[in-house]
């Protein structure tokens, strides 16, 4: 395949965008070369301006469950836009999609919507503190929660990238609240809560980690937090970005039966357009102005274009729950394929998956943590995504993200996906 005009694109986008892009991971700073310019997708299919067609598995980093320009979120955004963009008035469709959210998410009452999942854990964080009235929060190594300050110590995804987790511009003072623990470690979590009693507002992680690649929560982790808090008097709140209404239609915790204090939303709950929300029970929510004392607020939140793709994505995901059933054969039926070609060569690799999150780490280890994902053999990964790339075939262009299926994928995609990595296997020892 050729990429002249991504290219030329991506040089003309330097002079005027930091490193010609909006988002680090874009660049391919970690997997070396040029970023890939799209101009169009439809399905399960990405079309870049050098006419190349690729299968892919990011699917704009989760929202696309349905695959790209699905006639009824593109119709609802349409029809929405005729009317105005945006007001800065409340709207009726935002309580409509506000009480479908809370109708399908278990063990929360009110929900705010945001412009993005970074504004949606940090307000998440704020609430908790002003809440519990305590200032520290506890995150764990690898997990991303956004770029606000709280949460750039020891980050996931763009922050492992780029080599700089810590990054500057993070005050000494934000850091000190921010304590670290190590995800699926317990007795850590543990030790962390005993040197800082009373002081801790909040416990927040990606029940599901998706900035590490794909790992998995360890049998009773979930659980193990849960008690912890309550123990401790600390809020559990469960970044659902990724992983809100797309490993079922309550996100994880219906799938894992362990129920959070509070839980942001991203991705899937905008239908592709930029969209956050956080939510909790009632005496927690209403901790929010303007009835209560933790201020939050944004002239774009609850923007109507918004609001029309998510709740048309949410109403068929709501009344076409198939769809989690269908996407998750598929992931499985991607894994095994993915795991007999990478054995047949006889390459070192982990593959971790949950629902419709998939991820190829190349460890002979078990991938569990910041620490096993950051020593699996990344130089491999880069030559595997390259590989592929060069195939047809595009996933993220990071080692420390992960994949993620939609239902307009084929099996005949998956098929050709598989042939891709067999291919490519050969030149990976």
């Amino acid at each position: 395949m050729k990429y002249q005009r991504s290219s030329a694109l991506f040089k003309e986008a330097q002079k005027v965008i930091p490193g010609g892009v909006n988002s680090p991971v874009r660049a391919f700073k970690s997997v070396g070369g040029e970023p890939v310019f799209v101009e169009k997708a439809k399905g399960a299919y990405l079309f870049d301006v050098d006419g190349n067609q690729l299968i892919d598995y990011i699917n704009s980093w989760g929202p696309m469950i349905l695959g790209h320009a699905h006639k009824p979120v593109v119709e609802a955004v349409v029809e929405k836009a005729q009317k105005g963009t945006s007001f800065g008035m409340p709207t009726e469709i935002e309580t409509e999609i506000a009480a479908l959210a809370v109708s399908m998410v278990p063990n929360i009452d009110k929900i705010r919507f945001v412009n993005s999942g970074t504004e949606a854990c940090m307000s998440a964080v704020r609430l908790a503190r002003g809440y519990t009235k305590k200032e520290k929060i506890i995150k764990f190594s690898g997990c991303y929660h956004g770029h606000s300050d709280s949460f750039l110590i020891q980050a996931g995804s763009g922050a492992i990238t780029f080599g700089a987790p810590n990054s500057p511009g993070v005050t000494q003072g934000t850091a000190k609240d921010t304590l670290l623990a190590k995800y699926n470690d317990l007795n850590n979590v543990k030790e962390v809560i005993d040197a800082n009693k009373g002081e801790i507002a909040c416990i927040i992680l990606e029940p599901v980690a998706g900035n590490m690649g794909c790992i998995p929560p360890a049998e009773g982790f979930l659980e193990g937090l849960r008690m912890l808090c309550n123990e401790n008097d600390i809020l559990l709140i469960f970044d659902e970005v990724m992983t809100g209404f797309r490993l079922a239609p309550g996100g994880a915790q219906e799938l894992f039966g362990v129920d959070a204090d509070i839980v942001t939303f991203g991705k899937v709950i905008g239908g592709g357009l930029p969209v956050g929300a956080f939510a909790a029970r009632a005496e927690i929510m209403d901790y929010l102005a303007p009835i209560g004392p933790v201020y939050q607020a944004g002239t774009l939140s609850g923007n109507p274009l918004a609001m029309a793709a998510g709740l048309a994505m949410l109403t068929e995901l709501n009344e076409n729950r198939s769809v989690f059933e269908s996407i998750n054969k598929k992931t499985e039926y991607l894994h095994k394929g993915l795991e007999a070609a990478l054995s047949a060569e006889g390459v070192a690799f982990t593959i971790n998956r949950v629902g419709s999150m998939i991820s190829v780490h190349f460890s002979s280890n078990p991938v569990i943590d910041f620490t096993s994902a950051a020593n699996a053999n990344n130089e491999m990964f880069n030559k595997f995504f390259h590989g592929l790339l060069a195939e047809g075939v595009y996933i993220a262009p990071s080692a420390f993200e992960t994949w993620f299926i939609c239902d307009a994928l084929t099996y005949e995609d998956i098929d050709a996906t598989v042939a891709a990595c067999k291919k490519v296997a050969k030149d990976l020892k």
